[in-house]
């Protein structure tokens, strides 16, 4: 924790336990030849607790996340733009703004913090894990932005945020995310330059809860830490990723549910299937608001404003039914090393404490959720049920794949149910969809695509940009040799 005091920062204890990660990975090992514990593996033992037991030992998880005001009884709580403002006034930083050309739509935090939601200039930073496993994730959000015309940049020069690789091994550490976390946002602050625009004219949306509460974390590390602050400066400078010779931060990391969510009333005015008879049970995201917590948004008109808004918000303004279950609050199984040093933990996880609760407990038509990993994780483990004789079958989606869906998107062209492992035909009857149909005509598309007359979302051009100083290309004829 840094103390701020007049225009000094002192290091307490856990900026030195800061420093430390950086130095040193991000902790997991202990350095000293000794076991090393994983918190997973042999060093666990069964406390061979009865099913009454056990929920005993685990029912205060009941008693406190039910409840907004239990999230914010804390005894000190630091509004990280606070610091961010007075070292840009100091010369230190330079902070990319969220302008009125971003048209942005305010909206209340956890502590009743305004947070500016930009509504279009959108640069999408993608998700590695939805471009690999659900493409149908940022094409029906793409789809969505086409559908309201919407101005955005979607462009190649991105690299992943690469967080899983620092919590879910030992590998990584915070001067690497930081500088990864820079390096990206800075693309997306001169992107538009390709185009004769001028910096700052597209914002970042970030597709990945994963990245979203990464960045969100080592904003705040940045904040705190001078010499954090050093470090990156110098690997950003060998990059040209500086402004004016100072660190680009961004007044506000937004994710794309949190887009979604204030354009909600726009997306419903483009729906053109009914889903008032739907029974949604929704998964929110670890990553999106239990990291960071207080810059996760909250509504009094959502749930009593006693949970997350996003993904809510949008599935009771197009009308399904939001049915509660008792582990909403749950991880949904990954937790990074989890899926990776035990996996079958993830897997049971997955389906005993979420899936199976939502199907008998809600009687749910489907799970929607908001995180690359969590929809990877609760679409992609059913098998393992069927496979222990215990067989669950439930739809899972992200709210964009959902909206686009009721909006009328084709379910295998953009929201691509196909790479989905969780069967969604019988969500799609349920909402009047001829998936039989659907499907035929997706497959003779496919035949189009094969034939190099394949759709794309926008001008396929835009997707490539120069980075930093950019100059247009000289194009010349060059004959070609005999």
């Amino acid at each position: 924790m840094t103390m701020r005091i007049g225009s000094t920062i002192r290091m307490t204890t856990n900026e030195q336990v800061l420093e430390t990660n950086m130095n040193a990975g991000n902790g997991n090992g202990n350095g000293n030849g000794k076991e090393r514990f994983t918190g997973h593996g042999a060093e666990w033992t069964d406390a061979n607790l009865s099913k009454e037991d056990a929920h005993v030992a685990t029912v205060w998880v009941d008693q406190i996340v039910n409840k907004r005001s239990m999230l914010t009884n804390k005894d000190r709580v630091e509004d990280v733009r606070d610091v961010m403002w007075q070292l840009e006034k100091e010369g230190e930083i330079v902070v990319h703004r969220v302008t009125d050309e971003h048209k942005p739509v305010m909206v209340k935090t956890l502590y009743g913090w305004d947070k500016k939601i930009p509504s279009t200039q959108l640069w999408h930073h993608k998700s590695c894990g939805q471009c690999g496993n659900i493409p149908g994730y940022p094409a029906s959000l793409l789809w969505l932005m086409n559908e309201m015309d919407i101005e955005y940049l979607d462009e190649t020069d991105q690299t992943s945020c690469t967080a899983w690789n620092y919590h879910g091994s030992g590998i990584g550490n915070l001067e690497s995310l930081a500088a990864v976390f820079l390096r990206n946002f800075h693309q997306a602050y001169v992107a538009a330059k390709a185009q004769g625009l001028p910096e700052g004219y597209f914002y970042p949306l970030v597709h990945c809860g994963t990245s979203f509460g990464n960045y969100k974390e080592v904003r705040g590390y940045l904040m705190q830490s001078a010499k954090l602050r050093e470090r990156v400066k110098k690997i950003l400078g060998k990059l040209g990723r500086l402004v004016d010779g100072k660190l680009l931060i961004p007044e506000e990391i937004v994710h794309y549910s949190e887009w979604v969510h204030v354009m909600r009333n726009e997306i419903k005015n483009h729906q053109v299937i009914d889903c008032s008879n739907i029974r949604a049970t929704v998964h929110p995201a670890c990553h999106v608001y239990k990291m960071v917590p207080e810059d996760a948004i909250y509504d009094d008109d959502i749930l009593d404003g006693n949970r997350v808004a996003v993904t809510t918000g949008i599935l009771e303004t197009l009308g399904t039914q939001v049915i509660d279950y008792s582990t909403w609050y749950d991880c949904c199984g990954f937790g990074f090393r989890h899926i990776i040093s035990e996996r079958e933990f993830t897997r049971s996880f997955a389906i005993d404490r979420k899936i199976r609760v939502a199907i008998e407990e809600a009687q749910a038509d489907m799970m929607i959720g908001h995180d690359t990993g969590c929809i990877t994780t609760l679409d992609k483990n059913q098998w393992i049920g069927a496979a222990a004789g215990k067989p669950v079958d439930l739809p899972i989606l992200a709210d964009c794949q959902f909206a686009a869906l009721v909006c009328g998107a084709h379910p295998y062209k953009i929201v691509q149910s196909h790479w989905h492992a969780s069967s969604t035909e019988t969500l799609m009857e349920k909402l009047g969809i001829d998936w039989e149909m659907k499907k035929a005509e997706f497959e003779s598309y496919l035949k189009d695509v094969e034939a190099g007359k394949g759709e794309t979302l926008y001008d396929p051009r835009l997707m490539i940009t120069s980075g930093p100083g950019f100059k247009p290309i000289e194009r010349k004829n060059i004959e070609r040799q005999k």
